[in-house]
């Protein structure tokens, strides 16, 4: 080992490993604080909700963008450069959205917001993989748990300032100025990964593509049947059982309280059963979960089977980062991103998906998509005991 790669992996893993649940709780916090704001934005700005449709999809093509960007940089300049300044630059464009004052200067706020959540994204998960290295189990899920708890505190802080009467630039100029002062902080406990790991796959061939993009794939079905849940789930409540709409929230808030149990959970089970196990019969409960909601008209087992449906999706996509991270460590920026990437694609996709076949036939029934898809995951989860043979 050089000595550079010795001062590379001076912090221990356990200060690697706080580190780097910060920067996931950070990348939810930013995301949710955008969100809770959307509404005010949407008035300070005068646009309309077709508009505001567009300019979200203009998001998340920055957001992907800065994946594939970030992913090879990572391999090139370093994780521990590429986190922080991620994180730099999506506290520093959090303020955009609130100064926007019209649809062109939102529009240019998003695509840095974009940028560098995706970034951040592809950054924090490769770093999550090397020091998920250090550990003799897994701990990949409960990273993706601290995202979620993130966006918790953003939805009590941006509720709380909303209910204060607190400018929305003010508030997100400041939140802003908070992420980027610790990811700037916590920035020192990151680490590399070690010249003994590179070596040992310098022989090696380079993994497949079709590995890569059947990981990707499953990322995709996943993350598609999550997004559904996000945009969805109250509305079904609200349109399809009839309820109120505080009611309503009850349905997504099922899930998003299962998701985050199920994330803290996972590592403990993956270790016992192994990550192929996890996304296969994650998957089959996923989807007996949504078939529950689907075809039970009662609130309380409609209840059951979103949080059936949460539970299910839990764990699935953090095997799959990981799966994807150590497939090659000379490249894992680079594979993270291809995977990440194509998993993020469905999590935007998904929401419309639905709402077009929503036109077309009632709104459960066309959640049998993201039940396909969790069934077909199902049947493609082995591709991760390929992958560790």
């Amino acid at each position: 080992m050089t000595a550079t790669s010795e001062l590379q992996q001076t912090a221990p893993p356990r200060a690697a490993r706080i580190a780097t649940w910060t920067y996931f709780g950070l990348n939810g916090f930013a995301v949710g604080m955008w969100v809770v704001h959307i509404p005010n934005i949407e008035h300070a700005t005068r646009i309309t909700h077709s508009t505001l449709g567009l300019l979200l999809l203009v998001l998340g093509g920055a957001a992907f963008i800065g994946m594939q960007v970030a992913g090879p940089l990572a391999d090139r300049l370093g994780q521990r450069r590429l986190v922080p300044a991620a994180g730099v630059v999506l506290g520093l464009a959090l303020a955009g959205p609130g100064l926007a004052h019209n649809w062109w200067t939102l529009g240019l706020a998003l695509m840095v917001v974009g940028f560098g959540n995706g970034s951040l994204d592809v950054g924090m998960n490769a770093q999550a993989v090397v020091v998920e290295r250090g550990y003799p189990r897994p701990i990949m899920a409960a990273f993706h748990a601290m995202w979620s708890i993130g966006g918790a505190f953003a939805a009590l802080i941006g509720a709380a300032t909303l209910r204060a009467g607190v400018p929305t630039e003010v508030t997100l100029s400041l939140c802003g100025a908070l992420v980027v002062v610790v990811s700037l902080a916590a920035s020192r406990f990151l680490i590399e990964s070690s010249a003994h790991e590179a070596e040992e796959h310098e022989d090696r061939a380079k993994p497949p593509a079709k590995l890569v993009w059947a990981l990707g794939g499953l990322a995709f079905g996943l993350m598609l049947a999550e997004g559904v849940a996000n945009d969805w789930a109250a509305l079904q409540f609200r349109d399809i059982l009839g309820t109120s709409v505080s009611t309503a929230a009850y349905a997504y808030g099922a899930f998003a309280v299962a998701m985050t149990v199920g994330r803290f959970l996972t590592d403990r089970v993956a270790a016992i059963v192994g990550p192929a196990a996890i996304v296969r019969w994650g998957a089959a409960m996923a989807a007996v979960g949504l078939t529950i909601v689907i075809v039970v008209p009662w609130v309380p087992v409609a209840l059951f089977g979103w949080a059936l449906f949460g539970l299910g999706l839990a764990g699935g996509v953090p095997q799959l980062f990981t799966a994807a991270g150590n497939l090659d460590p000379r490249a894992a920026g680079a594979l993270m991103a291809r995977v990440v990437g194509l998993g993020y694609v469905g999590l935007l996709a998904g929401p419309a998906l639905i709402g077009g076949l929503a036109h077309w036939m009632p709104l459960n029934i066309a959640f049998i998509l993201p039940v396909v898809l969790c069934v077909l995951t199902f049947f493609g989860g082995p591709v991760l005991k390929a992958r560790r043979s």
